[in-house]
């Protein structure tokens, strides 16, 4: 049987997976001192909380939502006028010394690395600092109106990106990057993959082949519709698009982009993560997903950004599933 970590790599480079990859089992996550610092997520927050992040946006977490969300009236918008995000904009500390690692690498030594993968974990990504800034709707307009002042500040978070990767292969040596930017709804991409092209493949290009030359697996969230995305995922470098939701006609996009990256997901939580969750409609849930896609370059899961549940009990009985499906699936 072969380990978690060789399960995902045969599934990765079209080898001989002995069972699905499940879920996030494969990856071991770390929360490093870098993020923590800057706070304003949902493992440094609970449910009705509020607090004010490292780029000094107010993000609140709601009763009842799968996670948190920046405060956008017009109090708490920290950056009204992009023209001068230079004046507005400050980026956190990233350096951190030996001793505020110290947790952290201790945490990494006990993990087999011959079973998992040491993972970091970053969010919120770069599409998503510029509408923590701005709200959503001036974003999307400013990428019109100011084409200029965008290119720059994103230009600045990436090379903000590029230095904090820096700092946590220095310190974590990982094998691969988890990292959050959500850039659709259900149905559509928030800008046209033409915009998304000129405006963000660049910046990514830049994080991610970095990251890449150090020999981490690239895994990318966005738990939304990005199908007209995928040729620049592929692009930037992407191995793993995390949280492909099933209104991405995912067996066809596996069919189309064959051997050049890998779709996990496909159990959207909005089916299956609710207050009305049986144990039945998970199982068909996941028998539909699985027989659809096969088993080639394709990761069952939930579709939520990181290894867990809105509702408890919904991520475990999602990965028991899952392992029936894999005796099925994987059946000699």
């Amino acid at each position: 049987m072969l380990t978690k970590k060789e399960n995902l790599l045969e599934t990765l480079h079209g080898g001989q997976p002995d069972r699905y990859v499940n879920s996030f089992e494969p990856f071991e996550l770390f929360l490093d001192p870098i993020i923590m610092g800057i706070g304003g997520f949902a493992y440094t927050m609970k449910p009705g909380d509020t607090e004010v992040n490292g780029w000094g946006v107010t993000v609140c977490y709601p009763m009842g939502a799968p996670g948190p969300f920046p405060v956008h009236d017009q109090e708490h918008v920290i950056l009204k006028d992009v023209t001068k995000w230079k004046e507005v904009i400050k980026a956190p500390k990233i350096v951190y010394s030996d001793e505020e690692w110290a947790d952290t690498k201790a945490q990494i030594e006990k993990v087999d690395r011959n079973d998992k993968l040491v993972t970091t974990f970053i969010a919120p990504g770069i599409f998503e600092k510029l509408h923590y800034f701005m709200s959503m709707q001036d974003m999307l307009m400013n990428f019109y109106e100011e084409p200029e002042a965008v290119h720059e500040l994103i230009d600045f978070l990436a090379d903000w990106e590029l230095e904090y990767c820096k700092e946590l292969i220095k310190h974590m040596k990982p094998d691969a990057i988890f990292h959050h930017d959500d850039w659709g709804s259900q149905l559509s991409t928030f800008i046209s993959p033409e915009m998304f092209e000129e405006f963000i493949l660049p910046a990514y290009k830049k994080v991610y082949g970095y990251c890449k030359e150090q020999g981490c697996i690239i895994v990318h969230h966005s738990d939304s519709f990005a199908a007209t995305l995928v040729p620049a995922m592929i692009e930037m470098g992407i191995d793993i698009w995390q949280g492909a939701m099933s209104t991405n006609n995912i067996p066809e996009l596996i069919k189309q982009y064959y051997g050049k990256i890998t779709f996990m997901g496909g159990i959207d939580n909005g089916i299956v993560d609710r207050h009305d969750w049986t144990r039945e409609k998970i199982a068909k849930e996941v028998e539909r997903v699985c027989r659809e896609n096969g088993t080639a370059y394709f990761i069952p899961g939930l579709t939520m950004g990181g290894p867990g549940s809105t509702y408890e009990g919904v991520y475990e009985a999602v990965t028991e599933e899952i392992d029936r499906m894999s005796q099925i699936m994987f059946a000699k």
